[in-house]
């Protein structure tokens, strides 16, 4: 990667005019920056993460590495792994030609309810600026930029272009800025200003922009805007945004010229954000040299083998009564498998994060693989089919042209004269790889066989004019006019129209939906069926059985795409219908059940008693099954501890509002008090602590050693001596939390300060060494509008989640403010010492 000064950048700008200037500081296209042949720029292309790199098209065909959800690499805690798989990102973006990365998202888990919770890491402050450091470090150790997003308190989907977050000034700095301030201290590249407000001022325009995010921290990259964020002219143009995306039209390409030509906007705030476009462009090699060759780093077996394990590192074992995990397969004749998430598992959240993978290994294609005809496998779904209709696939339809698995998609202009066609390969069409001027609609054709009769429920997804026919009969007709500009809502995931018609077994006809291109309407589209209603007595009956029947049942439950999505906030933590009855159904009928979630946040568990082993697997990525089964048989240790504190049920969370008053405004009331943090504060027990998590051996926890004083703003260690207590090897997140009884200020009862992982054998001792920040006694004073500490005595607390601490000691500091540079603490490796977490 170039390192470019800004001597040298200087010069570059000199040789740019006005209008040359201020062209750079819009986006080119969707996804691209215009470039500058003057001074050796060329492009940036840009693309949607975090688990995964799409690249500039959106389409089925163009697959992708899908990675677990930041959920689960959160909850690794292992930051050697995270920096491997921004490692694994940045091979990817090359691959696609992609310069900046638009992850990762360090937003907070403030509500359960939060529907874009998945693409999030934690609850805590502290784990996600760590979680997100070491991915950018592995990102950007590739020579591609990573983007800390979304800058700063979109923490909610619910009118998240318009709502106005209102905090307190602690709670702003203490809580929502510091993940971004740790991306800030691991050298990120770009951040992207959010779609929200703070205290009434839209992110684009706000002046956190510029204090503490540049001059207060010294960012030295470009600000970004979310896509559509800068919708206005002047107050984004002098605020610290510098980049407007997407292009090529808008508020700035429209009136930015004429404003600085005039004197609105002053010159040399036009030139520093050209400044800093031209700097990340440098560091992503687009300044002045041709885009480097993509070699692969690894080979693609490599890549899947750390998918894999990334799936195991990322598992919680909630519950293991009896040590029933691990399965040990010689002892197993008969396996049942059960649940529909076993075959249709959920891998990836909904909206702008997904990718398209290459292949998708399922728990069940898992515990088959795992267990090679040692034991009989049966599978059960326990629930009949869906009625919410799923698009089409290549399992059951063909293009009519070709005659390949698939559909085909049409443009059309006015008359309905076929103006492009393509072929694809499933009914969700979110673009066609080709812009065609004078397309009216959009079509696609497909003959389908079903292979079960009667009545169908078809659904076509987008706006406008939208019809459909089925076997040359018409079912659908109708407008529907725009009603939203959220652009998940318009691009991504359109709302879906249904209709019903018959259809006999095994005979194929012709189906074909059709929506108008309306400007600003987008062009996805949607070509789904659902079969018809099965009857739930006989699913769950059949799965009852075969669980009764064999030596160990598997279920496996989760979330829909409609429950985890970006654009919308979660109605309910509990599983869609009939997925509780079906738990609590088979743990009856065979007492050896392990339970997997397949969900990319919390969820209710009303049965989590019940359960002897409750795994939590998230959204794992491509390789959900083959690292799933390295777990359940033993062959990895579930290496997983919560990120996020989990409740049995909805009423007990004791924070959950996501939406707005009438006023438009999001009052963050509990100010510091979010996770486990509110838990504390109510005195109530969660179903599951923030960092708990279960090995396959125990630990006895022996010592806590800290100095008797600090210095106010001094960094410190903490060494906990812990011993393997079981029977085979294991690795243990051990962690460090601060807390003060007697506090002039508001603070937590007590907080994350530190921890790390050790690893040892039956019967042996280790030592974690945690590297605890200069800030961890600190607090936020609005009244100073710095850091401070309180002088006297910190207990400092050891153990393994934030409800489980044996061990405290008390540490002693004069107080005072924190002098500068006493902020983040640097990385450290799984032992405790210090390292540079690049590959």
């Amino acid at each position: 990667m170039a390192v470019m000064t800004d001597e040298e950048i200087d010069p570059l700008l000199e040789k740019l005019g006005a209008a040359q200037k201020v062209r750079l500081l819009t986006g080119a296209s969707t996804w691209r920056t215009h470039p500058e042949p003057a001074v050796g720029l060329r492009p940036l292309t840009l693309s949607d993460g975090p688990a995964g790199v799409r690249g500039e098209t959106w389409d089925e065909r163009e697959t992708s590495l899908v990675l677990p959800s930041p959920t689960a690499l959160a909850a690794s805690w292992d930051e050697r792994l995270l920096t491997d798989l921004g490692a694994l990102l940045a091979s990817e973006a090359r691959r696609k030609g992609v310069d900046v990365l638009l992850a990762p998202t360090l937003n907070l888990h403030r509500s359960p309810l939060g529907g874009r919770h998945f693409e999030c890491f934690s609850e805590d402050p502290l784990l996600t600026g760590r979680t997100g450091a070491a991915l950018i470090r592995g990102i950007q150790s590739g020579g591609v930029a990573a983007t800390a997003k979304h800058f700063v308190a979109n923490d909610a989907e619910t009118d998240r272009l318009s709502v106005d977050v209102r905090m307190d000034e602690q709670t702003l700095h203490e809580v929502y800025l510091a993940p971004f301030e740790a991306a800030v201290e691991a050298g990120v590249w770009a951040v992207m200003s959010a779609y929200n407000k703070v205290d009434g001022v839209t992110m684009s325009a706000s002046p956190l922009l510029d204090r503490p995010l540049k001059s207060g921290w010294g960012f030295e990259g470009a600000v970004v805007s979310d896509w559509g964020g800068v919708r206005t002219l002047l107050d984004t143009a002098r605020s610290a945004q510098d980049l407007a995306m997407p292009g090529p039209v808008g508020p700035w390409e429209a009136g930015l010229l004429t404003a600085l030509e005039r004197g609105l906007v002053p010159a040399e705030v036009v030139d520093d954000k050209v400044r800093r476009l031209l700097r990340l462009a440098a560091r992503a090699g687009a300044l002045g040299s041709p885009r480097p060759a993509w070699r692969p780093a690894v080979a693609p077996a490599a890549q899947r083998a750390l998918l894999r394990r990334a799936v195991a590192a990322g598992s919680v074992l909630l519950r293991n009564d009896g040590q029933l995990l691990p399965l040990a397969p010689s002892g197993l004749r008969s396996v049942a498998v059960i649940g529909p998430h076993a075959t249709a598992v959920r891998i990836q959240g909904g909206g702008s994060a997904e990718v398209f993978p290459d292949a998708v290994v399922t728990p069940l294609a898992g515990i088959e693989e795992a267990l090679d005809g040692a034991a009989t496998v049966t599978y059960r779904p326990g629930l009949p089919p869906s009625s919410r209709p799923r698009p089409l696939s290549r399992d059951w339809s063909r293009d009519p042209r070709s005659g390949e698995p698939g559909v085909l998609v049409r443009l059309l202009d006015a008359a309905g004269a076929e103006l492009h066609s393509e072929h694809r390969l499933s009914g969700r069409i979110v673009e066609p790889s080709v812009v065609v001027a004078g397309a009216a609609s959009v079509e696609i054709r497909a003959l389908v066989r079903p292979p079960v009769g009667g009545t169908w429920t078809w659904a076509v997804g987008g706006w406008g004019a939208i019809s459909l026919s089925v076997g040359g009969r018409e079912v659908l007709s109708g407008s529907f006019p725009l009603d939203s500009d959220d652009p998940t809502r318009v691009h991504v995931a359109p709302p879906e129209h249904c209709a019903s018609a018959g259809l006999a077994a095994g005979e194929e006809v012709e189906v074909v939906a059709r929506r108008s291109l309306a400007p600003h309407s987008g062009v996805a589209t949607v070509l789904a069926a659902a079969p018809p209603a099965g009857e739930a007595a006989s699913a769950l009956a059949e799965a009852v059985a075969a669980a009764r029947a064999a030596d160990v049942a598997v279920v496996v439950v989760g979330t829909t795409e409609q429950s985890e999505s970006e654009g919308h906030d979660r109605e309910s933590l509990g599983l869609p219908e009939g997925q509780d009855a079906l738990v609590r159904a088979v743990v009856r009928a065979n007492p050896r059940t392990v339970v997997v979630v397949n969900a990319g946040g919390p969820v209710a568990l009303p049965w989590h008693a019940r359960v002897p082993a409750l795994l939590l697997a998230w959204f794992p990525g491509q390789e959900a099954g083959g690292g799933l089964a390295d777990v359940l048989f033993g062959r990895s240790e579930p290496g997983g501890r919560l990120p996020t504190t989990w409740g049995a049920a909805q009423d007990d969370v004791p924070v959950l509002d996501t939406a707005p008053g009438p006023d438009g405004r999001l009052h963050y009331e509990e100010g510091l008090h979010i996770g486990y943090r509110a838990w504390l504060r109510s005195g109530a027990a969660p179903a599951y602590w923030f960092g708990h998590g279960l090995g396959y051996t125990g630990w006895e926890y022996e010592e806590l050693t800290a100095p008797a004083a600090v210095r106010a703003g001094e960094p410190f260690d903490v060494q906990i001596r812990v011993r393997n207590s079981g029977r085979r090897r294991g690795r243990e997140v051990v962690q460090v939390y601060v807390a003060r009884n007697r506090s002039t200020v508001d603070r937590p009862v007590r907080r994350l300060i530190g921890y790390a992982a050790v690893e040892a054998e039956p019967g042996e001792s280790a030592v974690a060494v945690v590297r605890v920040s200069g800030r961890a006694l600190a607090h936020w004073s609005p009244e100073r509008h710095g850091w401070e500490t309180e002088a006297g005595e910190f207990t400092l607390l050891g153990g393994r989640s934030a409800g489980e601490l044996p061990l405290t000691a008390t540490l002693a500091t004069a107080g005072g403010p924190l002098p500068p540079g006493s902020g983040v603490p640097e990385e450290t490796d799984q032992a405790g010492e210090r390292s540079p977490l690049m590959l």
